[in-house]
């Protein structure tokens, strides 16, 4: 990649990009945590489309251009198309960490060196865990994290990973407790995303 050629997306070119994928909807929605909230983004639905995710994975790639990076790991499932788009935009290896027995670990005979310079990557942060994880993974095999690349920061730059942290997309979805919605005193349609009605 010819660094320094590719002029990142602006916020609107960002989420024009997720709104036409369908990855963010507007509506009336019930979270995976109960809470209710009038936006949902999900980037599956952007990730299934080559061209918005090599265009997104490229503007994120981009951010770090002036950092060496040796390799891009991403958790799975949501972080493996990206760590790989931001790795061929970089023309770096990729590899990806999955839960075994429930703990975030490196698998497949990944392994990454001493003093390796990796950089995190993952589809969209609320709260990092996952990518906390992932950096505590990478700090037991002795390699050095170069920073944090997201497509969707959706704590609006709240999580702190104690790195350089990129974003193609940072906003804050604002969510209600069921009884303080403002969405169901109006009457609209509760909807759980990925079903049907609640």
């Amino acid at each position: 990649m010819k660094w320094g050629r590719f002029k990142l997306l602006t916020k609107e070119q960002a989420t024009e990009i997720f709104v036409k994928s369908k990855a963010l909807l507007t509506g009336h929605f019930r979270l995976t945590s109960g809470r209710h909230s009038n936006q949902y983004m999900q980037c599956a639905q952007v990730l299934q489309y080559p061209e918005y995710a090599s265009q997104l994975c490229r503007d994120l790639a981009e951010r770090f251009s002036g950092i060496k990076v040796d390799t891009v790991i991403g958790p799975a499932l949501g972080g493996i198309i990206v760590a790989y788009e931001v790795g061929r935009a970089m023309g770096i290896r990729t590899i990806f960490t999955e839960r075994e027995q429930g703990v975030m670990s490196l698998r497949r005979g990944f392994e990454i060196e001493p003093g390796e310079k990796v950089l995190v990557v993952e589809d969209v942060v609320t709260t990092g865990g996952s990518v906390k994880e992932v950096i505590d993974v990478v700090r037991q095999k002795g390699g050095e994290v170069a920073g944090v690349g997201v497509l969707v920061d959706r704590s609006n730059g709240k999580v702190d990973f104690g790195v350089k942290t990129e974003a193609v997309l940072s906003m804050e979805i604002l969510s209600y407790e069921p009884d303080d919605c403002p969405l169901c005193k109006q009457g609209l349609s509760l909807v759980k995303p990925g079903s049907r009605q609640v």
